[in-house]
């Protein structure tokens, strides 16, 4: 594989490791900034939610720039925000960093892709895609026990610093390696958000949100929950994690066979089903890990299966506009990352158990099937209906 391409899946890792990094050492960052575990949950709802609108804003703004000087100038901006974030002392600064954070990261990885198509054969566009992709999901298997453990050996703030210098890394060999790429003409954001305003497209967008919320529910609040339920130590929880993130990604192959052999329709509804009984079983088997650990492997698997299936079916519903889809899905990712969080936090804020997360999660579950039954039962948009939608 071309050696440019490699560089900006490292890229990828690096900035990938700032996301999740935070669920797993929350109940130590609550402790140090003296906070609640739910106020610290909002650092991912924040991070999310910003991540999710400054992604195609920043795009465009961005378009007819020269796209080494954006990468590089969103990279020193990366590692500020993670130095700010070695040195908060409250979560008021903290959140800014948070903010600073996802800005940059939501840029970093749009031009990571963007670029590495250009840098390759046209034959090879889809893998050097892919491993960029395996770069950020390789960062989310491995960045949160790895962040626990550097946690409980040196602090948490280390992550963030360490982080800072892999990320300097990649500045480093972009500079050196990347040859300048000029900028050209994006799609204005008007004409992108007319593309998602039909039925059938938006209530497809929203049910890639609401699993993504119905997940973060729990999972942003997880370290707790194993704590809590099963009594694990920190060693533990890492390997938890580990095991989780491993199932995860394999989820991805799996949506992808599933929706080959059965369809995307169904495929979709299969997987959001499935998801909303795992996380509804789920605190029935928290007395025993042998049984635990199943079910959090069939949750783990569901949470990345819905990706591939969801994908195909935004394509075959108006492929004249794919590519907007798969941007705004990735937007309702994020958004469905930040609600779920904030759902977490406001029902542990409210008294709740930790106990009950995976309950209401489940709940919020069934909102992505009935967005995705709304979407199924809607006509495909034809090419002709949305270039009317765009000219209006």
């Amino acid at each position: 594989m071309n050696f440019k391409v490699i560089i900006l899946a490292i890229s990828a890792v690096a900035v990938g490791l700032v996301e999740l990094v935070v669920g797993g050492i929350l109940p130590t960052i609550a402790k140090d900034l003296n906070i609640s575990i739910g106020t610290a949950g909002q650092l991912i709802t924040v991070y999310a939610l910003v991540y999710a609108v400054a992604g195609p804003v920043l795009l465009v703004l961005t378009s007819k720039m020269e796209r080494k000087k954006v990468f590089l100038v969103s990279l020193l901006v990366f590692i500020a925000g993670n130095i700010m974030t070695y040195f908060s002392s409250n979560i008021t600064s903290f959140m800014i960093a948070r903010v600073v954070i996802a800005m940059s990261t939501a840029l970093i990885v749009v031009l990571s892709l963007t670029i590495a198509t250009k840098v390759v054969k046209p034959s090879q566009q889809a893998r050097a895609v892919g491993l960029v992709y395996m770069g950020i999901s390789s960062s989310l298997v491995l960045g949160v026990p790895l962040g626990i453990l550097i946690s409980d050996a040196f602090g948490w703030r280390v992550i963030f610093l360490i982080i800072a210098v892999l990320a300097a890394g990649s500045f480093i060999l972009i500079s050196i390696f990347l040859g300048k790429m000029p900028g050209g003409d994006a799609i204005p954001l008007k004409v992108q958000l007319k593309a998602v305003a039909s039925l059938k497209l938006g209530s497809a967008q929203l049910a890639t949100m609401f699993l993504l919320a119905g997940h973060y529910t729990l999972y942003a609040y997880f370290t707790p929950y194993l704590e809590s339920e099963l009594q694990l130590n920190s060693t533990w929880v890492s390997a938890a994690y580990l095991v989780f993130g491993i199932a995860a990604i394999s989820g991805g192959a799996v949506g992808g066979i599933l929706s080959d052999k059965i369809g995307a329709k169904k495929s979709v509804l299969l997987v959001i089903v499935s998801f909303a009984i795992s996380l509804f079983v789920l605190p029935f088997t928290t007395f025993s890990i042998v049984l635990f650990t199943p079910i959090m492997i069939i949750w783990a698997l569901l949470s990345w299966a819905i990706t591939p299936p969801q994908q195909s079916y935004l394509i075959q519903s108006d492929p004249s506009t794919a590519d907007i889809q798969q941007s705004f899905n990735n937007s309702a990712i994020q958004v469905g990352i930040s609600i779920g969080s904030a759902i977490g936090g406001i029902v542990m804020a409210q008294g709740g158990s930790v106990s009950n997360l995976p309950w209401v999660g489940s709940a919020v579950t069934i909102l992505a099937l009935l967005c995705a039954v709304l979407s199924f039962s809607r006509p495909i948009v034809s090419k002709e209906a949305m270039e009317n939608k765009v000219t209006d």
